[in-house]
């Protein structure tokens, strides 16, 4: 994570990645406003481009190529990303509140999270039917239709309701797309039937006659069967009834109709229309609220009505990026007129396309071509990234700051060391009062009490494991950097078969105006206080300062039976060796930083650095595990080596068996690695027949340092799988066994790698 030495006066928050806001997002990276924190909370983050989906449907485009991923585009405009959903908005505090962590602050807000099915008006279609909105959802809904099918032969009738534009092409995408993989099965697609649900007597209303009946002769050519002024009334399993009493046996109903809003938004107090669409004015302001802005499906436009269209949010961008600049630096926006006529282009699932613009109406396969360009021309302006220079000198825009302000930076530009870097009290307490550390009886003096330290009391029968862990922020999400920083610390009580009992906090802050180091403060410790309760160690003190970045660290005792100690040393010839956790974090994160890992990459690495490794150790130890250590800085090899001098034996491991997070390979081969790296390769001198293992490719991770990794174990043979299945069952599904314990060879190559 780049140093973040810029003063943050306002907060720019962007609910959703939706079409507006990409653009937004990659204005702010391209032209930054010095002062403006902009920050992404976001439901997906892969955003689909929905002129794409029915490409995607057909089979044209795989996932990302119909996606644009947020995290780069993230990491491009020095923008926090958020990986969550708003559920609510606190006009009153100006802070999104969100499902699962601390509220996030605002001063100047925008929402574009697009629309929800409104399918909920049809008994039983939310049970038996699928809604093509989100599309983020309609993607993995469609995999697991596409695989239905192909895994069932038979007879299968496929139903679409809704004729629009979006209808149309989606069956017709469907049918080429099921009937090119039945053939290359070697199966008939004859015994296909599908249905489209028409509620007006026309197909594609809103569309000229031109166009319809080029599609109209189109569907009758490859037997679609059309049902014409008929609604849906009732969905059943593999049963769909309509208005005019018509009974459809259905494999697979999809539903693309009028969507709705999310119910969070009239919750939140917004004035809405009747499908709860936020209503805004012409400067795409909400009314009566000008901090927030609102575009894309989500925005109803009420001087300018539009179809819920992509075409229309693509256009908003560009104005919406604008006017947010405008508020910021307190100059008034601007109104936008969205265009009243637009390209339409729409295909017919086997590359070919009929184009629409007013009266002008032209189809052909060339056509198809043009807006294949199109579409890829439009995600690769948010994925083909231009290098930028990072400035992080301590700058602000006078337009952002009063005069007060402009005194508070001035002093952060001559912070005092020393304990004059702590964060001021009133700011500590205010983040903290809203701490509920665990409480424990051994904890005599703790977080609530004024002391100078803590006192904490040893049980009769234990004895104290003592640990200390600390390192700056490679991700921008504090609450999430605290948890992990928590987890991390706590790991190594865990590899010695002790529970935690408290722990210390050590946090540097980065500069800032009081009220942005106060909601760091909170979103840092709310984070990291799950964890530490999770694991029952009370938060009993700690130490708080400002500096260049974000950083924190835990100190953490535990208690543990002097016959139960878990140690390094330990190993015994005939053991297996059992990894919890797969390896990857230090080349994900490596690439992350030069955004070239993929969000859902990231996403996965950080589940896995979120997950605890108490329940393991626990399993582990129930197992009889005769040593273990949890894999961290000096990666699988470094660690394993910590294992084998003390135990005196040697080692084989398996390659091929190694669990590897999804992306790591693909980083890898970029030649992308940690900095620290090279450091945890000068252990190679400890493989032996190391010709063989650089061949493979999975070689380097075994030198990657992980942040918050698993455990690595030594087990009796015999008790090794049944261990493995009950790790799966308690929620570590990488768990596996990577290698076994040897007699003792050469002291100078203890460990053999095999491909």
């Amino acid at each position: 994570m780049k140093p973040a030495q810029q003063a943050v006066l306002k907060d720019l928050v962007l609910i959703g990645g939706g079409h507006s806001h990409v653009a937004v997002i990659k204005s702010f990276g391209m032209k930054p406003i010095p002062g403006v924190r902009l920050t992404i909370i976001a439901k997906d983050i892969h955003t689909p481009y929905s002129g794409m989906l029915p490409g995607l449907v057909a089979g044209h485009y795989n996932f990302d190529e119909v996606h644009i991923d947020l995290r780069p585009l993230s990491k491009f405009a020095t923008a926090r990303l958020f990986h969550n959903e708003a559920i609510k908005i606190n006009h009153k505090n100006k802070t999104v509140i969100c499902n699962g962590r601390p509220p996030v602050s605002y001063d100047l807000l925008s929402i574009n999270i697009g629309s929800t099915p409104h399918i909920d008006i049809v008994p039983g279609a939310a049970n038996f039917a699928t809604p093509v909105k989100p599309i983020s959802r309609f993607v993995h809904r469609w995999e697991n239709l596409l695989k239905r099918i192909i895994e069932n032969p038979g007879s299968h009738q496929i139903g679409v309701v809704g004729a629009g534009a979006a209808g149309v092409e989606l069956l017709l995408a469907i049918q080429f797309r099921l009937q090119k993989v039945l053939h290359e099965l070697g199966r008939s697609s004859e015994r296909m039937t599908f249905h489209l649900v028409s509620k007006s007597k026309q197909i594609l209303p809103g569309f000229p006659a031109s166009v319809r009946i080029r599609f109209e002769q189109i569907l009758k050519k490859r037997n679609v069967i059309l049902h014409r002024g008929v609604e849906a009334t009732e969905v059943m399993d593999g049963v769909l009834l309509l208005s005019d009493a018509t009974r459809l046996d259905l494999s697979e109903v999809l539903f693309v109709t009028a969507a709705k809003a999310a119910t969070w938004l009239s919750d939140s107090g917004f004035e809405v229309d009747k499908n709860g669409f936020v209503k805004v004015e012409d400067t795409l302001q909400v009314f009566n609220h000008p901090e927030i802005f609102a575009a894309g499906d989500i925005a109803d436009v009420v001087s300018h009505p539009r179809p819920k269209a992509g075409v229309f949010a693509v256009r908003q961008g560009t104005a919406l990026s604008k006017n947010l600049r405008r508020v910021l630096l307190n100059k008034s926006p601007k109104p936008f007129n969205p265009q009243k006529l637009v390209l339409a282009l729409v295909s017919s699932g086997d590359k070919y396309c009929v184009a629409n613009r007013g009266a002008f109406t032209l189809g052909g396969k060339w056509l198809w071509v043009w807006k294949d360009w199109i579409d890829r021309r439009f995600i690769n302006k948010f994925s083909v990234l231009p290098e930028m220079s990072q400035d992080n000198t301590l700058e602000i825009d006078p337009a952002l700051a009063s005069s007060s302000t402009i005194k508070e930076i001035s002093a952060i530009a001559m912070r005092c060391g020393g304990c004059g870097a702590k964060v001021g009290s009133s700011v500590l307490n205010r983040a903290i009062s809203e701490l509920k550390p665990t409480r424990r009886d051994d904890v005599l003096i703790g977080l609530q009490d004024p002391d100078d330290a803590a006192v904490v009391e040893v049980p009769k029968g234990k004895v104290i494991v003592h640990t200390v862990d600390y390192f700056r922020s490679f991700i921008d999400d504090p609450y999430l950097f605290g948890k992990i920083s928590a987890n991390h610390s706590l790991s190594d009580i865990f590899a010695m078969g002790a529970e935690a009992q408290s722990a210390l906090a050590i946090a540097t802050v980065p500069f800032g105006i009081e009220t942005k180091v106060e909601e760091t403060l909170r979103q840092l410790m709310a984070g990291a206080i799950e964890m530490l309760n999770d694991a029952n160690a009370a938060l009993v003190g700690g130490h708080t300062s400002e500096g260049a970045e974000l950083a924190l660290g835990f100190s953490v005792n535990g208690l543990v039976d002097k016959n139960r100690i878990l140690r390094k040393g330990g190993m015994q010839p005939g053991d297996l060796l059992i990894l919890t956790k797969s390896l990857g974090t230090g080349t994900l994160f490596a690439a992350d930083m030069q955004q070239k890992a993929k969000g859902r990459w990231i996403d996965e690495a950080l589940s896995s650095m979120i997950l605890s490794n108490r329940l393991a150790a626990d399993c582990l130890f129930g197992h009889g595990a005769t040593a273990c250590t949890d894999i961290t800085g000096f990666g699988l090899l470094g660690h394993m080596i910590e294992m084998i001098k003390p135990s005196g034996v040697d080692v084989e491991i398996k390659l091929s068996a190694l669990p590897i997070m999804d992306g790591a390979l693909e980083t890898v081969r970029m030649g992308i690695l940690s900095t620290l790296q090279p450091a945890n390769v000068r252990l190679r001198r400890a493989i032996r027949n190391i010709e063989e293992a650089v061949s493979s490719e999975l070689y380097p991770l075994v030198f990657d340092p992980q942040t918050s990794g698993g455990l690595l174990a030594s087990l009796p043979a015999e008790k090794a799988n049944d261990c493995i299945n009950k790790l799966k069952a308690i929620g570590y599904p990488k768990a596996v066994i990577i290698g076994k314990v040897k007699k003792a060879g050469s002291d100078l190559e203890p460990v053999t790698l095999h491909p």
